[in-house]
């Protein structure tokens, strides 16, 4: 518990940081940044089944729980949205067709 302060002053300038940091990035960036973060909560979802299944403290262990609650949904949404952006970029099997036919060869 004397360790507190000091863990949350670092908790904070990390956030802030990493706030900058990805506040900055250049929008031709954001698919493979967010593959990137999607590892890096990996990463802390471990650690966190880690600290929630240590037997520590009540606090830490709830805090664990909020962390593997918090990662995990970080890594799903992350996922479901580099799908998204991922399909955006795939050619339909008709747009293939149509757009052979108005380059004059008929789709072929």
């Amino acid at each position: 518990m004397e360790n507190l302060p000091s863990h949350l002053l670092v908790f904070v300038l990390a956030a802030f940081l990493g706030l900058e940091v990805i506040r900055r990035v250049s929008p031709l960036l954001h698919t493979p940044l967010m593959s990137l973060t999607n590892a890096i909560s990996a990463i802390s979802v471990v650690a966190a089944i880690q600290i929630a299944g240590e037997g520590r403290a009540g606090y830490a262990t709830a805090l664990g729980a909020i962390a593997v609650t918090c990662s995990f949904a970080n890594i799903v949404g992350g996922f479901m949205i580099t799908d998204r952006m991922l399909r955006m970029f795939k050619r339909r099997s008709g747009d293939k067709a149509a757009a052979g036919a108005k380059s004059g060869d008929g789709g072929r």
